[in-house]
């Protein structure tokens, strides 16, 4: 293959090519996206929606993989690095059967997120203006409390197109697996880095019962909390075709 030439290249390295164009300049919180940025990010989307498990190699893990009734001795989380720049990071998440990833944020991040095999329910949150604490909230809460909008709560498999999250819209979620275990490719750009105050952060519905409500834009007061005990995220290989850029 000569150098430049995208004909014979993996849909994987294609991806990654197209997210460094896409993310070169991308518009900040407030920003109205410029037309050059919104057209590659619908061809990035257009990739997404394209890739398939077997393109990364990956093979669709069982339910009984995990002994039924059992605690998780293994982190319940897994994810495979591909590639990372400081313009974005590509992964693989894979969940067990029954795994959640929190309700987090990404400060000042776009991403897009692609379903590889099973399924998740993704509920996505929009923050809001900040305003007077609600009168429930005890005063140690206060500080903690973010306004938000419950904007929607959807079901993705691998014949899914890509959920996208920007700076200002659906930058929050919570992942959930349905049904089985479950595996999804995700793009964030930039990176996450504390250095640059672009930490993850973990919240809760301070109302309990509103994440998973079939409502749409529901305001809801979100908390700030730690990372929940029973979530953590261990690591392992990537077996699928390497990426160069």
């Amino acid at each position: 293959m000569m150098p430049g030439d995208s004909s014979m290249a993996s849909i994987v390295q294609r991806i990654a090519r197209q997210a460094l164009i896409t993310f070169r300049s991308p518009p900040r919180f407030g920003d109205e996206p410029a037309k050059s940025f919104l057209e590659n990010q619908n061809k990035l989307r257009s990739l997404m929606t394209e890739i398939r498990a077997s393109d990364l190699q990956l093979v669709p893990r069982r339910s009984d993989d995990i002994p039924s009734g059992l605690p998780y001795h293994d982190p319940p989380v897994t994810y495979m690095h591909i590639c990372e720049t400081d313009q974005f990071s590509m992964g693989v998440f894979l969940l067990k059967n029954g795994a959640s990833i929190p309700l987090h944020d990404h400060p000042g991040m776009h991403g897009m997120l692609k379903v590889m095999y099973g399924k998740v329910r993704i509920s996505c949150f929009d923050r809001l203006e900040q305003t007077d604490a609600p009168p429930t909230a005890t005063p140690h809460q206060v500080g903690s409390l973010r306004r938000s909008l419950l904007r929607s709560t959807a079901e993705f498999t691998e014949e899914s197109g890509p959920c996208v999250l920007s700076p200002d819209r659906d930058n929050l979620h919570q992942i959930d697996a349905v049904d089985g275990p479950t595996a999804f490719m995700d793009i964030l750009a930039p990176p996450y880095d504390p250095d640059e105050d672009r930490d993850c952060h973990y919240y809760k519905v301070l109302a309990e019962g509103e994440v998973n409500t079939s409502e749409k834009d529901k305001e809801v007061w979100l908390m700030e909390i730690s990372q929940p005990p029973e979530f953590w995220c261990g690591g392992e290989p990537y077996p699928g075709p390497e990426v160069c850029l």
